[in-house]
């Protein structure tokens, strides 16, 4: 039986302790973007996946569960929590966080910061990833441009919706 007392070994024990250094099959991890979020000693300016349209999604749909309670829906740091009497923690939309590297995000939830613990074991790295990508949507959705939407489809932004008059405001 594992872990059990034996007379094989002279020291009773039925199992050898791994050797120094031994890392765990599936545990190797040397992408230092992907799993630290630093890239060449700072916080990482990109993404170490392509982030598409179901990234996004995923990330969204994991912002909302673990991001919410404190953050809120919009970003803004007014959630239940907040309302419940807690320490509001810093608005997605400051300038310091809109120009911050999304690597900052990631490496918020997995090593905490200020109030924030760490997320790193309820959040596996490539959803943080996500999530990273999903609040730089909701830093987006309150400071977009017109320069931001792409130039061939800026001109569906002055078609006025059929039977609606320009300046109606129906």
């Amino acid at each position: 039986m594992p872990y059990e007392p034996t007379s094989f070994f002279g020291d009773g024990r039925s199992e050898r302790q791994p050797v120094p250094g031994t890392i765990a099959r599936g545990q190797l991890k040397l992408d230092d973007l992907l799993y630290t979020g630093i890239e060449n000693g700072a916080e990482a300016n990109r993404f170490p996946f392509p982030i598409t349209k179901t990234e996004l999604e995923r990330g969204r749909e994991r912002y909302n569960i673990y991001c919410t309670p404190c953050h809120d829906y919009t970003g803004s740091g007014n959630g239940m929590i907040v309302q419940r009497g807690f320490p509001h923690p810093p608005s997605f939309h400051t300038d310091r966080l809109r120009q911050a590297p999304v690597g900052h995000f990631f490496g918020v939830m997995t090593n905490g910061f200020g109030r924030m613990y760490s997320y790193a074991d309820r959040v596996d790295v490539g959803d943080r990833w996500r999530i990273a990508a999903y609040i730089r949507v909701l830093q987006l959705s309150r400071n977009a441009t017109v320069d931001d939407v792409p130039e061939a489809d800026r001109a569906k932004l002055s078609q006025q919706p059929a039977g609606q008059a320009a300046g109606s405001g129906q």
